[in-house]
Parts: C-alpha cells; sequence; structure tokens
C-alpha cells in the first residue's frame, strides 16, 4: 500500500471511530501510531510517540489553555449569567422582543470570559429559558435565541476551540484573538437582528416591570473588569496572552470570593473539574500530534492540493468546498474532533492558495458554530435539553435553526471582505 493510500485509509478509520463515540484522544493516537508504524516501524513510531508529549510540556505558551479555562469555570459557577441577563434587558428599556436579544446580549458578554460554548449555552439556558417563557414566549424563540447565543462562547475571546487551533496551527493566540473579535461583535448583532425580527412578530408585550438601567448596570463591573484586563490587556500591549490568563484566572478568583458568589468549597471543586477538562484536552492535542506526524508522511495534503489545483478550483473554489465539508461534518463531528482532524489535511492546502491561516482559523471556528445547532448532532442543542427538560429536542432545533442565517451571513462578509477579520491583527504587528 503506498503512503498515499494509507493516509487515505487512516483518515477513514479515524472518522468511523469518532463516530462510533470512540474517545478523540484515543481514535487519534491509535490511527497516527499505527500509521506510522506501517510507513516507518515501531522505532520511529515509538520516538515520535515519546516526543509530543515532552514537546507540549515544553511549550510556555500552552499554559494559557488551562488558566483561562479556569476563568470560565469560576464564572459559569458565580451566578454572573442571571446579572448579565438583567443588565441586557435594562439596556434594552424593555422593548417588545426585547428579551430575546437581550439573551442573545447576555450570551455575548459572558462568553467574553467563558470561552466555551457548552458552557455558555448552559448557563444561560438556566436563567434565559425560564424568564422568556414565564413572560409568555414561544419555547422555539426562547430555546433558540439561547442556542444561537450560545455559540458565541467558541468565537469571541478567549475561545478555547481558537487556543488549540493556535497550537496546532502554530499561530499566535494573541493575533487570534484579535481576529476574532469583530466577527464576534458582528455576529452578535446579527443574531441579535434575527431576535428582534421574531420577536416583534412571536413575543408578548414586554412586562412593564423592568430591572432599572442603572442598578443593573453596576452588577455586572465585574464582568467589564475581566474582559478589559486581560484581553484588552492582550489588545493594549500590557500582557502576553500567557499573562493575561494569569492575570484572568487570578481576578476571577479573587473577584467572586470578594463578592461572596462562590464558596471555597464550590471554588476548590471548579478547580479540580477544571483540572481534569484541561487534562482531556491536553491529552488529544497530544495525540494530535502523533497524528499529524503521521499525516505529513503519507504526502496527503500536498496530494490535495495538487489535485485542487488540477481540477482548476480557485481560493474561493476551496473554501466554498470547505465550508460544504464542515457544514456536514458538523452534522456527526463535536468542534474539537473537526479541528484535530481536518486541520494537518486543510491548513496545507489553504496555504498553498495563499490564503491566510489566521484568516482561515476564525473560518472554521463560524463553522463550528454552525455544527453546535444543527441536527443530528447539535452540541449546544442537547445541554439546553438537559437543562430544560419539559422542552421537545424537535422544538429547540426548530428554534435554533431560524438563526442559521445569521453565521451564513457572516461568512459571505468574510469572504467579500477579508480585512473584517485581519485588520485588527495587523496592529499589532
Amino acid at each position: 500500500m503506498t503512503p498515499l493510500m494509507l493516509g487515505m485509509v487512516g483518515i477513514a478509520i479515524l472518522v468511523a471511530m469518532v463516530m462510533i463515540r470512540v474517545p478523540v484522544a484515543v481514535a487519534l493516537g491509535l490511527v497516527g501510531f499505527g500509521g506510522y508504524v506501517a510507513l516507518e516501524g515501531f522505532g520511529r513510531a515509538g520516538l515520535i510517540l515519546a516526543s509530543a508529549p515532552l514537546e507540549l510540556a515544553s511549550a510556555y505558551g500552552y499554559s494559557v489553555v488551562p488558566l483561562f479555562t479556569l476563568m470560565g469555570a469560576v464564572a459559569a459557577v458565580s451566578g454572573l449569567s442571571s446579572d448579565l441577563f438583567r443588565a441586557a434587558e435594562a439596556a434594552l428599556r424593555g422593548a417588545r422582543g426585547s428579551s430575546g436579544v437581550a439573551a442573545i446580549m447576555a450570551s455575548a458578554l459572558f462568553s467574553a470570559i467563558s470561552g466555551s460554548s457548552v458552557a455558555t449555552a448552559l448557563t444561560m439556558s438556566r436563567v434565559s429559558i425560564p424568564e422568556m417563557r414565564a413572560q409568555g414566549y414561544p419555547a422555539t424563540l426562547a430555546a433558540g435565541a439561547v442556542a444561537a447565543g450560545g455559540t458565541l462562547g467558541i468565537l469571541i475571546p478567549p475561545s478555547l476551540i481558537l487556543m488549540i487551533y493556535a497550537i496546532i496551527a502554530q499561530l499566535s493566540i494573541a493575533e487570534l484573538f484579535a481576529a476574532a473579535l469583530i466577527p464576534g461583535l458582528v455576529l452578535t448583532v446579527l443574531y441579535m437582528a434575527v431576535a428582534f425580527l421574531l420577536g416583534r412578530r412571536h413575543a408578548p408585550e414586554a412586562p412593564a416591570n423592568r430591572p432599572a438601567f442603572l442598578p443593573a448596570m453596576a452588577r455586572i463591573w465585574h464582568v467589564v473588569l475581566l474582559f478589559t484586563g486581560t484581553i484588552g490587556g492582550i489588545y493594549i500591549g500590557w500582557f502576553t496572552p500567557t499573562e493575561a490568563a494569569a492575570v484572568g484566572a487570578l481576578g476571577a478568583i479573587l473577584l467572586v470570593l470578594v463578592t461572596r458568589r462562590v464558596t471555597f468549597a464550590l471554588l476548590g471543586k471548579t478547580t479540580l473539574d477544571t483540572a481534569r477538562l484541561v487534562s482531556t484536552a491536553i491529552f488529544i492535542v497530544m495525540a494530535s500530534a502523533v497524528f499529524s506526524y503521521f499525516i505529513v508522511q503519507t504526502g496527503l495534503s500536498d496530494a490535495l492540493a495538487r489535485g485542487m489545483k488540477a481540477s482548476g478550483y480557485g481560493p474561493l473554489g476551496v473554501i466554498l468546498l470547505i465550508c460544504l465539508a464542515y457544514v456536514v461534518m458538523g452534522c456527526f463531528l463535536d468542534g474539537i474532533a473537526m479541528i484535530l482532524i481536518t486541520v494537518p489535511i486543510l491548513l496545507p492546502l489553504v496555504l498553498s492558495y495563499g490564503i491566510d491561516p489566521v484568516w482561515f482559523g476564525v473560518l472554521l471556528v463560524v463553522l463550528i458554530e454552525i455544527g453546535l445547532v444543527t441536527p443530528p448532532f447539535g452540541m449546544n442543542i442537547f445541554v439546553i435539553k438537559a437543562v430544560s427538560r419539559d422542552l421537545s429536542v424537535i422544538d429547540i432545533y426548530r428554534g435554533a435553526m431560524s438563526f442559521l442565517p445569521a453565521p451564513l451571513v457572516l461568512i459571505a462578509l468574510m469572504i467579500a471582505w477579508p480585512d473584517m477579520v485581519l485588520w485588527l491583527p495587523s496592529l499589532l504587528k
């Protein structure tokens, strides 16, 4: 079997293993190691397997992942979601359909300190959905707004998916965070526009007893402080991403202790849960490194680039094909699996067409967002279902699909105007 054929067989086996719910790290590691054995023998494969954890452990920049994850975990258990939703409602001054818009706005604010779509959807669904349903909102609109808003957790910095992509693609985390900020804000506005239009048609009249504006704003000062002190500190050059993550993690802990939002016991449990989550993520990244070595040795990426160019596809055609492929994969695979499986193959392809890897990373995150709310997988859908047990999965899907035009419009804007993504990173250079 030729190396190219071996690479194609390896990809097929990997996708099959992930789809039957073999843990992603196990699937990547087994396929990568087994393929390398077939190509180079056990001796070389053993060296690659041994070098992966050493390389990861010695990389100072990777410490950004556990620190930002801890910051988001502390924020998730501190009860900030209720304050954010009240503040968003107060800012909208009680217009009809404003609670749906407020759910999107609050999700965006929570995303700025969370970094996780699942955490955002889970946290906001506990507050926003009961409140909107109590006001008479249709279940589909209430659930759809939270499902859509939850996807912002992996686009608005600090994003766990962007950090993993940066590690795999060997790019600057600061540049990727800067690149994702404007698309994240644009997508927030697009989601809010959809929520407003749907609310005008289906939502009841807004209740008169809206929270007072200034007190509601005063209750989210810690969110503003955390975001400006961490992500803002990166943009203006105060901190490196790792330093900002450390400041954010410590700041989140101190803020929730000073404001007495969590107990020491809950904080300890949250820290332990973060350690488990990060250990899983790091194990996946190590396995992905072994898989990447295998893919490079097969020459699969080079063959794909040659095939695309021989077929006459230009950069736009390649991007559209990648978008289609990710939308299909998003129906069956989770976001981290898609990034780890596809980036080692697709990144050399897009580089050969002169496509900026930072721009490409943000595009992948937007495509993964679509997968979070599309059937039959749709992780955000099942998170909301777990919290709102009386809602049917079909109703949640129907509500979420109403917001699907927003990320599609964002993708079109990014393709037509790449500087939307690349302008802020250019200021950091």
